[in-house]
């Protein structure tokens, strides 16, 4: 015989579209947490700019003439590298082309499509000095790189920032997901169970923040904690518990006459024994439900406050300030700087709708922000 779980998971299995949009996520996560190891761009926060290949378009691929060593650059192990990314030992430039003559490497720097800059001559022993022959100059000091997505108008590779950006996105949703359901169970949990003033209260609370639109009250508590990454946490999550606390409340008001809850009563266990170990338990698909909808809700909080300047702040790659730097591309020759970003957006909260509606499904969930 089927255990409960078995029958929830084999319910959601049939609907082909959450399965999709659970494999979806898997896979940004998957991404998120390889990080830089995955990068084209190592470099922290991938910002390593070429100003003389802004906005390029996907595919196109340049030559780099390494022009100096940077000193003091420690190797860092593979946990590091893929957490914080491993700052570059070098300094280069693109170049058009390159050839050898005597003891000298000319160069001829990129300056545009249609523009052909002077050449440069380069001694070896300037440039390498531990070389002994050409062929050791050439792959020491000059490789090719693909830009498979293009680079933004900084010259940075924007396919290693919208990676980077899949960590923000998804650790604001993570992060804002466990300050809501943490707030939203408690405060909807004591409003259902004892009613009376208390719910009145605690009801009264949340009518006030479910009036307020959700990004200003974002933006005002933003000011009130200052711009960064961790308030971006603290404020969207929030402006976010008001779901929870509403359907939990209901959910504890419609449990807490139940037969079980009066057995436990009788067998004289306390108040939050009666809470935490046989009400809390039964509505935790619901509360599933509503977190997988808020995750998705918590991203597109992030990004709007990105594109309005108050998330994640400079160098650090967000989707929405990506597109906040490129939307004026869009009628131009570019589009794709800020349709990139966009979609990413797009399908990442579309993954997280079908799953919440996967769940609610499986879970049988009626009426998710019902509030009795």
């Amino acid at each position: 015989m089927s255990s409960p779980s078995q029958k929830i998971w084999k319910k959601f299995r049939q609907n082909k579209l959450a399965m999709a949009g659970m494999v979806f996520i898997g896979l940004l996560t998957l991404m998120g947490l390889a990080g830089y190891l995955i990068m084209p761009d190592q470099t922290p926060m991938a910002n390593t700019m070429h100003l003389q290949i802004s906005t390029k378009k996907p595919g196109r691929s340049f030559l780099f003439l390494k022009t100096s060593r940077v000193n003091g650059v420690e190797r860092l192990g593979l946990f590091e590298r893929m957490l914080f990314g491993q700052p570059a030992d070098y300094k280069s430039i693109p170049i058009s082309g390159y050839r050898l003559s005597g003891d000298s490497v000319y160069v001829r720097p990129y300056i545009g499509d249609e523009e052909r800059a002077e050449e440069q001559s380069i001694a070896w022993k300037h440039l390498c000095p531990n070389c002994n022959s050409t062929d050791e100059i050439v792959a020491a000091h000059i490789y090719k790189r693909t830009f498979y997505l293009g680079t933004d108008i900084y010259g940075r590779d924007l396919l290693s920032r919208l990676i980077l950006g899949i960590r923000v996105s998804l650790s604001v949703g993570l992060m804002a997901v466990l300050i809501s359901v943490f707030i939203g169970v408690g405060l909807g949990a004591l409003a259902g169970y004892w009613g009376g003033r208390v719910d009145a209260s605690i009801s009264w609370l949340m009518n006030v923040i479910w009036s307020l639109p959700s990004l200003l009250l974002v933006i005002a508590i933003s000011f009130a904690l200052g711009k960064g990454f961790w308030q971006i946490f603290i404020a969207v999550g929030l402006s976010t518990w008001v779901d929870v606390a509403r359907l939990v409340r209901g959910q504890v008001i419609a449990l807490k006459e139940v037969e079980f809850v009066e057995a436990a009563r009788a067998l004289g266990f306390g108040h939050s024994r009666i809470i935490v170990r046989h009400i809390l338990p039964n509505i935790a698909g619901p509360v599933l439900v509503v977190a997988s909808s808020n995750f998705a809700a918590a991203i597109l909080l992030e990004t709007g406050l990105s594109f309005l300047g108050f998330g994640a702040q400079p160098p650090m790659p967000s989707w929405g300030s990506m597109i906040k730097e490129h939307y004026g591309y869009i009628i131009m020759d570019a589009a794709y700087l800020a349709i990139l970003p966009g979609l990413a957006i797009m399908l990442t909260v579309y993954a997280f709708n079908v799953l919440a509606i996967g769940l609610r499904d499986a879970f049988d969930v009626k009426a998710p922000g019902a509030s009795v």
